[in-house]
């Protein structure tokens, strides 16, 4: 057994292929989810029928609050991870000069502040044991940048350097922090593109096709793996060359 391994959005698309690939590899996994309580029971459900061990826990990432109890549930079901993976994320897609406030604030409260609060309740434990791993989940567009998305490419690019100010810092004490940052990947996010607009971005990668949350999963559980002991403030593309 790895040790305990908290996924946050694990309730489908991406986390819920992470939380697999993660319980396959022998870890226990604790599923968050914000809202969708059918979706997380149906992954815990899916890796103990496959022999694992998972189990569901609510909270909302972006309230510092929810952060603190979900930290502490997980703690008392399951032992202190010794993984975190930050893949709770949400989009916003149109004009920046359209956006109001509270839209570019709520991207940035789940996908940027939700990762701090996440980091800072996991870190004691890991500096205490001297061990761990957090993965973040960004995004190509955290590097490139993409148009209609300057919010959601802002928060991921603060991920991009919170991971490697991060690893910086906890390194010492023998953590590592990296990231994964995914191209365009078959997900509920890219529901609102077209056919053409899918076939577009298809063509526009060298793979010559839009990639599978099972193929980010496989370079996370890489990343939370002995095989990586090496490797820290590192960012992954999982893009197909994109």
């Amino acid at each position: 057994m790895q040790g305990v391994a908290l996924v946050t959005g694990a309730g489908r698309g991406i986390g819920r292929a992470v939380a697999v690939a993660l319980a396959a590899a022998g870890w226990q996994v604790a599923v968050n989810f914000r809202q969708d309580v059918d979706a997380a029971a149906a992954v815990c459900q899916e890796i103990a029928a496959a022999g694992g061990t998972a189990l569901p826990f609510q909270a909302d990432v972006s309230d510092e609050a929810q952060v603190a109890r979900l930290f502490r549930q997980v703690r008392q079901a399951l032992g202190a991870p010794a993984l975190l993976v930050n893949n709770a994320g949400v989009a916003h897609f149109g004009l920046l000069q359209e956006m109001t406030a509270a839209e570019w604030r709520r991207v940035m409260a789940v996908n940027l502040d939700g990762a701090f609060f996440c980091c800072r309740e996991a870190l004691p434990d890991m500096l205490h044991n001297k061990s761990g791993c957090i993965i973040n989940i960004a995004s190509v567009w955290g590097e490139a940048g993409a148009s209609c998305e300057a919010a959601y490419a802002a928060s991921k690019g603060g991920l991009i350097a919170l991971t490697k100010a991060l690893a910086k810092e906890v390194g010492p004490s023998g953590i590592r922090v990296n990231c994964v940052a995914p191209g365009v990947i078959h997900t509920a996010m890219n529901d609102r593109l077209t056919i053409a607009e899918l076939a577009d971005l298809a063509d526009a990668t060298p793979l010559g096709r839009i990639g599978s949350p099972e193929e980010v999963a496989a370079v996370v559980s890489f990343l939370a793996s002995p095989a990586a002991g090496f490797v820290t403030g590192a960012v992954i593309p999982v893009t197909g060359g994109f």
